[in-house]
């Protein structure tokens, strides 16, 4: 593959800054290397946009859909080709990756529909003319695209701004360059003119460069960290559109089941699908205090046990591939000795059987006596248990936390579940499903921090276009009864 990483006004070239490079999270090798953007190749990928904007927002709607569903038909054809790149990068198994550009084709049709019944065009009659609403995109977007999902996340932004008209400026994960490239290839063979679409891979400096450019907002998917600072960095700038999407400290919790097993199949689901790495994965597991809660949590911890863990081509498919990188593992074990010493107890222990490798074992460690244990979103197989008396408890211990992004009751009770659907602070709460499962008609995001309310998903058409009210008419004439003290 070529390392033209690049992609400005409808030309490829290598970045201007020090050398970026992949590395295989399976096997920990070096599979590829470009050189990051600087602040100067930034701003020119800006300006292009800019340049760009004009005629992309002024073609019709039909035209700029289009260009989005030759896109989706290319990515249908070139499935396992990108495939296989999102799996090499960020380690997912082939499964997993396969579902995700499906998951990216599908984004196409889903926004076109959503952009229709969010926003449009529509017209009444008033006493003075037509009154009609129209909607008008923003401009330049920057977006900023995570590992975990590095095909369809920053697609979920990209797609839907394009649609409305914008122009973007494309910054993702360093981990995940050459899916972005792959992705952009194809928007590039889809028709799109020069400078709709502009690609520009780094690490923070990169980001922290298109976060000051001059945009008119920034869309983002990522870590709490970083979405606090473009926060702070765009208050006092009212003008600018800016989207969160930060992710969780998830709670799930587990009540009055009758099919333990069931239950134990949507906790694995919720906390370790995709090796932990979604922003919906369960964090935490709130359990009855009882031989009830001990048996389903003894079950659980005997099937995570058996959770296979392998390369993303490996055959039979394992269940987890390794999470992003060597060094991500190391933390996540060390996060695991950590609640150890703040008196967890490790249930099922984390292990990393290759220093220089992402894999890691599923992990669970009972933190319902431990003192200190920080609000964090460990991203990875590691589960929190607490245990507590009553179901008023259980709501209180899943609220407690400053993130909202997904919680999910497992439980029979249908009373339990209308006080839990009533109580629950997060932007998306499920009844016997994962915490991970989320429809693509419906909106995407959380409150608090895990999100400023600009959810994604079915809703994204609604910060990528802003609506615009006008009174109509064809004619000029004074009014047949003027106000009172106005003479002509």
């Amino acid at each position: 593959m070529s390392n033209l990483s690049n992609y400005i006004n409808g030309e490829w070239s290598a970045g201007s800054g020090a050398e970026l490079a992949t590395i295989d999270p399976a096997s920990g090798r070096q599979t590829w290397t470009s050189k990051e953007s600087t602040p100067d190749d930034v701003a020119r990928a800006v300006d292009a946009a800019r340049g760009a904007f004009d005629g992309w927002a002024m073609a019709s709607l039909d035209e700029r859909i289009a260009v989005c569903t030759r896109f989706r038909d290319l990515l249908k054809e070139n499935a396992e080709d990108l495939a296989k790149t999102i799996a090499e990068e960020v380690g997912k198994p082939m499964w997993e990756a396969r579902t995700e550009v499906t998951t990216m084709a599908n984004k196409v049709d889903i926004s076109v529909q959503a952009y229709g019944a969010r926003t449009g065009e529509a017209a009444s009659k008033v006493a003075d003319g037509n009154a009609v609403l129209r909607h008008r995109p923003h401009g330049v977007f920057g977006v900023f695209g995570p590992y975990n999902f590095p095909g369809h996340l920053p697609n979920g932004h990209i797609v839907p701004a394009l649609i409305a008209g914008n122009t973007v400026v494309f910054k993702p994960s360093e981990y995940a360059p050459r899916t972005a490239v792959k992705t952009v290839q194809l928007w590039e063979k889809a028709g799109l003119p020069k400078g709709v679409i502009n690609l520009v891979n780094g690490g923070r400096n990169t980001g922290v460069a298109l976060g000051q450019a001059d945009v008119d907002g920034v869309l983002f998917t990522g870590s709490c960290q970083t979405g606090v600072a473009l926060h702070k960095q765009f208050g006092g700038q009212p003008g600018k559109m800016l989207a969160l999407e930060m992710g969780g400290n998830n709670p799930l919790v587990v009540w009055d089941v009758k099919d333990v097993d069931a239950a134990v199949h949507h906790a694995v689901m919720s906390a370790f699908i995709s090796a932990g790495q979604r922003c919906t994965c369960a964090r935490r597991l709130v359990v009855q205090d009882s031989p009830a809660g001990e048996a389903f949590v003894k079950r659980l911890v005997e099937v995570a046990a058996t959770l296979t863990v392998g390369a993303p081509d490996a055959e039979p498919q394992p269940f987890m591939g390794p999470v992003v990188s060597s060094a991500v593992a190391g933390r996540l074990v060390q996060a695991q000795a950590d609640m150890a010493a703040k008196g967890g107890t490790v249930l099922l222990q984390m292990k990393q059987p290759d220093p220089n490798a992402g894999f890691v074992t599923a992990g669970i460690v009972d933190v319902t006596n431990a003192h200190g244990i920080p609000d964090e979103e460990w991203f990875g197989p590691l589960l929190q248990i607490v245990r507590v008396k009553d179901f008023d408890s259980a709501i209180k211990t899943a609220n407690a936390t400053e993130f909202g992004l997904a919680a999910a009751l497992l439980s029979n009770d249908e009373a339990l579940w209308k006080q839990f659907s009533a109580r629950a602070r997060a932007g998306i709460v499920n009844w016997n499903r994962p915490t991970t499962g989320a429809a693509s008609s419906a909106p995407f995001g959380g409150v608090g921090k895990s999100g400023n309310h600009r959810p994604s998903a079915y809703y994204a058409a609604d910060y990528c276009a802003y609506p615009v009210a006008s009174i109509e008419t064809d004619e000029l004439a004074l009014p047949a009864k003027l106000s009172p003290g106005l003479a002509f």
